[in-house]
């Protein structure tokens, strides 16, 4: 109760008097329940359990997977040989073509399976392999591609950076750019 203030105190306000069920037909009485507004009972939205927003099959709760192939996005770096075959046959490396179109698709494995071979037995490491032989002009940067995602890369490229696991290196990879090893850095 507020002393200051009689017409304030702590008491319950009066309690509505009931109707006379016998004034009411059944089918229209009401309780003193029924109206008052702290007890009415309204229906609970289903919401909070219905992944209506949600893609179907997908719990929002359960821990996403890690595995290499459902990574959305990954980081590689790569060495690309362009030969005849390729469909840009200028790079960095010969702005006119001359090599590259001189260079059989068989050759330009045959060069990066060397290539791969010295990175594998440590002779070389990946980086230095990419900035002194690679036609990409991520040759500046080590052959860094940075992160990219899935539909940004050509379809045998993307499917092998993403098979990868971090650290691994691909074997020989095929693309209408011409023929790459690649390292997934993350």
């Amino acid at each position: 109760m507020d002393p200051s203030n009689p017409a304030k105190s702590n008491k319950r306000p009066p309690e509505r008097p009931k109707p006379d069920p016998k004034s009411h037909s059944s089918s229209s009485a009401v309780s003193a329940a029924d109206t008052h507004p702290s007890s009415a009972k309204k229906p609970r939205p289903n919401h909070y359990h219905t992944p209506h927003h949600h893609k179907p099959g997908h719990d929002r709760r359960s821990k996403p997977d890690t595995s290499s192939s459902s990574n959305r996005v990954v980081k590689a770096s790569h060495v690309l040989i362009k030969h005849q075959g390729s469909r840009r046959k200028a790079s960095w490396r010969d702005p006119d073509g001359v090599r590259i179109s001189a260079t059989t698709r068989e050759a330009a494995v045959e060069r990066l399976q060397q290539i791969r071979d010295e990175i594998e037995s440590g002779k070389t490491r990946f980086e230095e392999a990419a900035t002194q032989h690679s036609d990409c002009s991520s040759y500046k940067r080590g052959g860094d591609l940075g992160p990219f995602g899935r539909g940004k890369m050509q379809k045998p490229f993307e499917e092998a950076a993403f098979a990868l696991k971090v650290g691994e290196m691909s074997d020989i990879i095929d693309t209408d750019s011409g023929v790459h090893i690649i390292l997934r850095t993350a």
